[in-house]
Formats: structure tokens, sequence, C-alpha cells
């Protein structure tokens, strides 16, 4: 489970990095780390406020644009 976890990490950093495309796989990934934040959120307390980095947030308003067009 850690591995199929920790993949959709990978391949947004790699996203972020440059190291590789971004592509429907870095946006579908993107897309399971933003559903599992929400439910980390939703737990209140001091998970309330954790939110993306820059970086990720200005990938989500890329993805926003695409999807638009």
């Amino acid at each position: 489970m850690t591995e199929v976890s920790s993949n959709h990490y990978q391949v947004v950093a790699a996203s972020l990095a440059g190291e590789r495309e971004v592509d429907e796989q870095t946006f579908a990934s993107l897309s399971v780390l933003e559903e599992r934040l929400e439910r980390l959120k939703q737990r209140g307390g001091i998970f309330s406020g954790i939110e993306f980095s820059p970086a990720v947030q200005q990938l989500r308003t890329c993805r926003d644009t695409v999807s638009v067009s």
C-alpha cells in the first residue's frame, strides 16, 4: 500500500522538478492527492490548515486552465 500511495507523490514531485512531463498521469495523481488532503482536513484541528505548496497550487491552476480550453 505504501508503494502505491507514494507513487502519486512521486509523479507530482517529478513533474514539478522537470524530471518528467506534466501529463494526464500528473493530473490524475494530483487529483488523488487533493482528495486525500481534503479527507485529512476534515479531521479538523491541526490538519485543517494544511495546504499544498505554491508550486502545486500553480500546477492545479494550469490543470484547471487546460480543462476549460
